[in-house]
């Protein structure tokens, strides 16, 4: 075994899975507090290593969304991890759509000029996973960019990457390719259903990269390519989920075949059936993708506990993290109004509870996370009566009965995520329990 896999756990799982075994990784690919949180937790209990990225949109070299760059995302998770007493070397971080994904409005060589420091940021820091993703147009580019101007452009960017950890003495990254990627969060449109990657199509892209790679004196790195992102019919938007067809993947599902260090990537399987996750993996896509499903269970969670609130709190005292929400969303659109559309109510319901969860962009925001805090801090004072964990949410009350968890209200929202992980595990653990 080479020493980058004595390093990194997860060439450990793509080395196994190649060998015959069904096993596989989830990816988390979420910065909230919480969902970390949730995340080594499930893994302590599964024994497992923890796979973790940061999206493009999320975490960049100027701070993305949520404010964070790189190396600040890195020290929040592993200082959760500290505090949870989770092995930092258990922790493996990943960069989700590095690229030019955030700069699609400008000039192609503007965009890539920042998905260059973009890049040189993440592996600087110490992630050790890169997504390779130059699939979508700029401003001056044809709507549709073909195989080969994708993969130049990550063999661009996987040259700052392997001179970024060559500078720094760091090991060289894995990395992640593909030119059908799904867009990050789900589909911005309604689904009618989704045609998997032509395995043809499949084969061009991973020609194209191999000759690019080349082309910029890095043939050598190939071993490092680890996955390959295809679509194999799994999506959601906003009120649907199309779940994956094992007969539809028939063709694709043995592209890889010959490869010795690659598997599939598979993204958007927010939402998947258990069933079909344990396919997935099966069927060679060892990597899944998991995101906006983790915020979505923690909104379930916490807004479950916002009408627990409403049954124990006086109206003066209540935190009304719901109408906060809300409040907050409307005065600043700039998340969901390009994605919800409809009349008044729908577009209520949708940023309330869609599948997409664009709220997730608005748990930053300091009014909604003093709401939270103040929700959290009210059921502390009031506790929970049992019966009222049985109304809004059961599972947990199954698990405080056995003895398993407490009816603090943040374990109750961390369990919450946790159950949209269980099935992750199960699907890729191989073990036939997740605890």
């Amino acid at each position: 075994m080479s020493p980058t896999s004595l390093m990194n756990p997860l060439l450990q799982t793509i080395h196994r899975h190649k060998a015959g075994e069904p096993v596989g990784v989830y990816s988390v690919c979420s910065a909230h507090p919480t969902v970390v949180e949730a995340a080594i937790d499930q893994a302590a209990a599964d024994g497992s290593y923890l796979l973790i990225e940061a999206t493009s949109n999320q975490v960049d070299q100027f701070g993305g969304y949520t404010g964070l760059r790189p190396a600040d995302f890195r020290d929040r998770v592993l200082d959760i991890a500290d505090r949870r007493g989770f092995a930092r070397g258990q922790v493996v971080f990943g960069g989700d759509h590095l690229g030019p994904n955030r700069w699609q409005g400008e000039p192609a060589e503007d965009a890539m000029a920042k998905a260059e420091d973009l890049i040189a940021a993440y592996v600087e820091a110490g992630y050790t996973k890169i997504h390779l993703d130059c699939s979508m147009s700029c401003a001056d580019d044809p709507d549709t960019l073909t195989d080969e101007t994708v993969a130049q452009r990550s063999a661009r960017l996987l040259r700052v990457a392997e001179s970024t950890a060559h500078r720094a003495g760091l090991p060289g990254p894995v990395y992640v390719i593909g030119t059908e990627v799904p867009v990050p969060g789900g589909a911005h449109e309604t689904l009618h259903g989704l045609t998997p990657t032509p395995a043809a199509h499949a084969r061009r892209t991973l020609a194209a990269h191999r000759s690019a790679f080349a082309e910029v004196g890095h043939d050598d790195v190939w071993p490092r390519v680890i996955a390959l992102v295809v679509q194999p019919g799994v999506e959601f938007d906003h009120l649907a989920v199309v779940d994956y067809q094992h007969s539809a993947t028939a063709e694709l599902r043995h592209v890889l075949d010959d490869q010795d260090n690659l598997v599939f990537e598979a993204h958007s399987t927010d939402y998947q059936r258990p069933a079909q996750l344990r396919e997935l993996v099966e069927d060679h896509w060892a990597i899944l993708k998991v995101g906006p499903g983790l915020t979505f269970a923690m909104r379930e969670a916490l807004f479950a506990l916002a009408d627990i609130e409403s049954e124990l709190v006086p109206a003066t005292r209540r935190s009304n993290l719901v109408e906060v929400v809300e409040r907050q969303m409307l005065a600043d659109p700039t998340y969901w109004r390009g994605y919800y559309h409809g009349d008044p109510l729908t577009q209520r319901t949708a940023r309330r509870y869609s599948y997409s969860d664009r709220l997730r962009y608005y748990w930053p925001d300091a009014e909604i996370e003093a709401a939270r805090e103040t929700l959290l801090a009210n059921l502390r004072g009031t506790g929970i009566p049992m019966p009222l964990i049985s109304q809004y949410l059961p599972s947990q009350y199954d698990r405080i009965r056995a003895g398993d968890l407490r009816p603090d209200p943040q374990d109750l929202v961390i369990d919450r995520v946790r159950d949209a992980l269980r099935p992750y595990a199960l699907a890729c653990l191989n073990t036939g329990v997740a605890r």
